[in-house]
């Protein structure tokens, strides 16, 4: 993989072409409901990450296949005068179910050995199909969660010390979407009607002419004003509820380290004071103390837990209460309209 030029800007938008916009689609769908992943190309530059280009990586599990699919690509780029800057990879998403331990390592592994300023970009076919808009979002580690990762230290103190929450694993960076001018011509082109004059019934009713609405390629799709409950609700509180479940047994074993390291304090302090009243009656009779600090080799307190796996959970089930906002709102708008047009 080649490596980005250094730059020392802040990232702060993610700018994407509509052709990886549409490859980003269109593998996303083809595979779907499996999760895919692709390259980003592109370059880093102002603090905008352009992302001018992209491809799929390999479905099948082997690494070594995998890499060596990959410098082919960039090679082949590289020959025909393309763009094969690696400024990060996307993955698909069901449901917003994408906040995983696989995310996070992949994610590190980019900023760590490619750039800091690596995104990876989430698109959620189910969400952009049950609600009727593009779902891309981009994401990048903060820079406090990656030195924390690096030290493989997640205990309550440390993170307490860190001041690292599940609000603050991932920074999401704006997306926007830049066209060519050509190809922005191309669309308004397209957005005309084609329409033979003969159909017309007068000049001035363009604006109320079905016929004319009709022939529009790039028609209004009304699909979004539809008062049936669609599943992705159903979906997300079951997903939701999954969460819920996993993140109690993760409580549940932290609650039993907490109630062991209580047990072996109690030996701790119990042995202690029978080792302090036989050192006392030794002084008494003039004999040397024993040593106290045999405690350390007598008993060992158990290790805490990591809390990264709680940490995980917590943002996910973050994730999956916004889109059950986001997705409630207007569902609920919309019939509440409908009830007052009845009356």
């Amino acid at each position: 993989m080649a490596a980005t030029l250094p730059t020392s800007e802040p990232l702060h938008t993610v700018q994407l072409d509509g052709l990886v916009v549409l490859k980003i689609i269109k593998h996303c769908r083809e595979s779907f409901p499996s999760d895919v992943t692709g390259q980003l190309l592109g370059l880093d530059e102002q603090g905008v990450l352009e992302v001018t280009n992209c491809f799929p990586f390999p479905s099948d599990t082997d690494e070594n296949a995998s890499a060596q699919y990959q410098l082919d690509m960039m090679r082949c780029l590289r020959a025909v005068n393309v763009d094969n800057n690696t400024v990060g990879w996307y993955r698909s998403a069901h449901l917003g179910n994408f906040v995983d331990l696989n995310l996070i390592d992949t994610q590190y592994s980019y900023q760590k050995s490619l750039s800091a300023h690596s995104a990876v970009i989430i698109h959620d076919v189910s969400k952009s199909a049950a609600q009727g808009n593009l779902s891309l979002r981009a994401f990048r580690l903060t820079e406090a969660f990656m030195k924390q990762y690096e030290s493989k230290k997640f205990t309550t103190e440390s993170l307490a010390k860190a001041k690292l929450s599940f609000s603050n694993i991932f920074e999401e960076l704006p997306v926007q979407v830049h066209n060519s001018h050509l190809v922005t011509l191309m669309l308004h082109n397209i957005e005309m009607p084609k329409l033979d004059a003969s159909r017309l019934r007068s000049p001035a009713t363009f604006g109320a002419n079905t016929e004319l609405n009709e022939a529009r390629p790039l028609a209004p799709n009304f699909d979004v004003l539809d008062l049936e409950l669609d599943p992705f609700m159903q979906k997300n509180l079951e997903y939701l509820l999954d969460c819920s479940d996993v993140q109690q047994q993760e409580l549940n074993n932290y609650q039993y380290w907490q109630r062991s390291v209580a047990r072996e304090q109690t030996k701790i302090q119990a042995w202690l004071t029978k080792r302090r009243q036989e050192n006392a009656i030794r002084a008494e009779k003039g004999q040397a103390p024993l040593p106290e600090d045999e405690v350390n080799t007598l008993f060992k307190l158990p290790a805490e837990p990591s809390r990264l796996d709680s940490m995980i959970l917590t943002a996910q089930m973050h994730n999956f209460t916004k889109q059950l906002n986001q997705f409630a709102g207007p569902s609920l708008a919309r019939l509440y309209s409908i009830q007052e047009l009845q009356k």
